[in-house]
């Protein structure tokens, strides 16, 4: 509703006004935020981004003036566009000649009129902002009046947006869209610039996105209802043995049966769960969520001692797991509580206990059998699970995700056409790992896409077959695990796959090439950490024209992690000062997002060590671009400072790969770490499994054009370098093995 005191006029006649306003009511629920920043009178050019046909009614049904809107004037090509423009007062212009459109606007703001601009230049097909162009900022400068930020969230995935590569030809949603426009304060005519809009629009799409509805619903609640919707689908495609395909009525039931068996056996809080990608790990996880339970899924990879130190953590007494897992790990430190999953299922009855759920999944309304669980309809920021960091750099500590964390992450992904519901994904990173928690175990069961899981990302045969035999459609991975296939696979057996995603570590630029050429696939690079549950950034595919008036979009950028995901936004700052740093120039990232977790499990210190005035400080090195695409350079403790100049190891590491023309197809050949020297401060050690002699590194690296303090005083001989489970490279051991091998 208008704030009252503001004067409530349309441009558009009253019949039309009521019409048009009462079917965008039937279709949408529009709140909004900030109109407090809203001056009463005067002239106010208004910004906001654009993400569909229907924005200027969202617009105007949240704004407390009435709007004149500046349009693209070739829309007036088409008749229905036409009529609009005449009927609303909206001001056209020209691309290829703006000046009279610009004065028309300018006239219409000296009069005192709010006139909106949609920066950008054209509705985005990726879901994400565009870039600002050029423009706005003179007219408010002309004008004198001042710029009025706005971003509407909520709109991506309705009929008139471009979500699932076209618009309109969607199935209409039954319920009225949520949609939530969030006004920012103003900003002084001289201020305004396409940058610091860029900047503003982003925090206020965090906010925005933070009143999303489904970020306060309940995780269990929300992959009951999903999979009761559509009982008959195939959810899971488990090749751990034969292979074998599980519907989604059969896994909701036999979770619903198994969490009734937990609820009355586990009296702890947190449960713990070892287990491979694979039905019993999908089975596991929700039904201890459906128990009231929060699951704690265990890095099985890493040393006893951290395990030991995750369990007593997170006060883990209770592992569910499978007798073939406890024979491959025999050094896990299994507790005297450890439940094998199917005897489990075993004692509580097991097909007479799952058949009453599966008779209810295809009978009843997907609502009633979340309301029979007892599940409740809100989680919000309670925990929801509990994950481990890879302790790559030191001891793992407890990253609690909530409710809250992993519905927005979820969200996120779909406010993306990049994974869509008939999407076939390949599963097989593990679920101890944020990237397989919750992209390839909560967001297929909440957003209806099929898994295809394998047990280990290290088995690339079995990764091949399962792409080949079931049609894999989406193969997501670490550049660790991605680098085996291209060796062992065959062209075709890869026909299938249309979408191939990297994360947890840099995409070289050899396995990009060499992919795109063997396979005819580009890998797409993202990026993520345990605490933002973990996407943060992705590249996608450019969109698809298909309009007459719709321009060419980019969706990626060779050598960057993508745009963020919607709901997010970013600082790059200057990692001694603090500062903020010019776009392109390198700095530490700071994020903030809904699926930013809250804090370290029982650990203050590392909480408030982690955050800066409310931003997640990740710790890693990274450039912004003008455009919005993030380059990370390295992560901060990965990089020496050696005579007042900052070293990056993973750097060093590429150019001696390149120069020694290293197979690294089975895990890395070098690493590079930093230990400390008297004279320099630091000094630059060379792990490496093939023998290099320092003369020839020295030859080899300044014939490369490295400088002279790039260069690794000292080189020692290992087996093999250490490795996490994640195919991350272990720092800690790395660190310790370098110090050892230091005079």
């Amino acid at each position: 509703m208008p704030t009252p005191g503001f004067r409530r006029r349309s441009y558009v006649p009253f019949f039309f006004e009521v019409i048009a306003s009462a079917v965008a009511r039937l279709l949408y629920r529009v709140r909004q935020g900030g109109t407090e920043f809203f001056p009463r009178t005067g002239g106010v050019l208004l910004i906001a981004n654009h993400l569909s046909y229907v924005d200027p009614v969202v617009l105007q049904l949240a704004c407390p003036r009435p709007i004149r809107f500046v349009g693209y004037k070739g829309l007036q090509e088409n008749r229905f566009f036409e009529w609009v423009f005449r009927l609303s007062g909206s001001i056209p212009i020209s691309r290829g000649s703006p000046t009279e459109g610009m004065r028309r606007a300018i006239r219409a703001l000296q009069a005192g009129e709010v006139v909106a601009i949609f920066p950008e230049g054209h509705i985005s097909r990726t879901g994400q902002l565009m870039p600002i162009m050029r423009g706005f900022e003179v007219v408010a400068r002309k004008a004198g009046v001042p710029v009025l930020p706005a971003f509407i969230d909520g709109v991506w995935g309705s009929v008139f947006s471009f979500a699932d590569n076209k618009y309109l030809w969607k199935s209409p949603r039954l319920m009225p869209t949520p949609v939530f426009v969030q006004f920012g304060a103003p900003v002084p005519p001289a201020e305004a610039s396409p940058l610091l809009a860029r900047k503003i629009l982003m925090d206020l799409g965090a906010m925005a996105f933070d009143q999303r509805p489904v970020l306060r619903r309940h995780l269990g609640r929300e992959c009951v209802q999903a999979l009761a919707k559509h009982p008959g689908r195939v959810a899971v495609v488990d090749r751990t043995g034969p292979s074998r395909a599980v519907k989604a009525g059969q896994l909701l039931a036999t979770s619903a049966a198994l969490s009734r068996h937990l609820r009355r056996t586990i009296p702890e809080q947190r449960v713990g769960i070892v287990l491979p990608p694979g039905a019993g790990a999908f089975v596991a996880n929700l039904a201890v969520v459906c128990a009231g339970k929060i699951p704690v899924n265990l890095n099985f990879t890493a040393g006893r001692a951290a395990l030991e130190a995750s369990m007593k953590l997170g006060r883990v007494s209770t592992v569910i797991s499978a007798e073939a897992v406890r024979q491959k790990v025999p050094a896990f430190p299994w507790p005297e509580r450890t439940l094998d999953l199917k005897k489990e299922i075993d004692a509580m009855g097991g097909k007479k206990a799952i058949f009453p759920w599966l008779v209810a999944a295809w009978v009843l309304p997907n609502q009633v059998c979340a309301s029979l669980l007892g599940l409740p309809h809100v989680g919000d920021r309670a925990e929801a699970g509990l994950l481990f960091t890879s302790g790559s750099s030191g001891e793992p500590k407890g990253v609690a995700l909530s409710h809250r964390n992993i519905l927005a992450n979820c969200a996120q992904i779909s406010s993306l056409s990049i994974l869509p519901k008939w999407s076939s994904l390949l599963g097989c990173l593990p679920i101890f790992h944020s990237f397989g928690f919750t992209v390839t175990l909560w967001y297929p069961l909440i957003r209806g896409c099929k898994v295809i899981t394998v047990p280990s990302p290290l088995d690339t045969r079995r990764i091949i077959d399962a792409i080949r035999d079931e049609k894999a459609t989406v193969l997501l991975g670490a550049p660790t695990f991605i680098r085996p296939i291209l060796r062992k696979a065959q062209p075709g057996e890869l026909r299938s796959l249309e979408l191939v995603v990297t994360g947890a570590e840099k995409l070289p630029d050899d396995l990009y090439k060499a992919f795109l050429e063997t396979f005819h696939l580009e890998i797409l690079q993202g990026y993520g950490l345990t605490e933002t549950t973990p996407a943060s950034n992705i590249n996608q595919p450019h969109p698809p024209i298909t309009t007459s008036t719709a321009e060419p979009q980019v969706g990626k950028k060779a050598g960057s992690t993508g745009r963020l995901l919607p709901g997010m936004t970013v600082r790059i700052v200057d990692p001694e000062t603090g500062a903020e740093v010019a776009p392109g120039e390198q700095g530490i990232v700071w994020f903030k997002g809904a699926n930013v977790f809250g804090g370290y499990l029982d650990d203050p210190q590392k909480t408030q060590g982690a955050f800066r005035d409310g931003w997640f400080v990740t710790g890693d090195l990274g450039r912004l671009d003008d455009e919005g695409f993030l380059f990370i350079e390295g992560r901060l403790s990965r990089f020496s400072k050696i005579g007042g100049e900052m070293i990056p190891h993973g750097t060093v590491e590429q150019k001696i790969a390149e120069a020694f023309q290293l197979d690294q197809t089975d895990g890395p050949a070098v690493a590079v770490m930093g230990v400390p020297d008297k004279a320099k401060g630091e000094a630059l050690v060379l792990l490496t499994t093939v023998p290099i002699s320092c003369g020839q590194l020295r030859d080899k690296l300044l014939g490369a054009g490295l400088a002279n303090l790039w260069v690794p005083r000292i080189v020692h001989l290992v087996d093999k370098i250490p490795v996490l489970g994640t195919g991350k490279l272990d720092l800690k051991r790395c660190r310790d093995v370098a110090l050892a091998a230091a005079p």
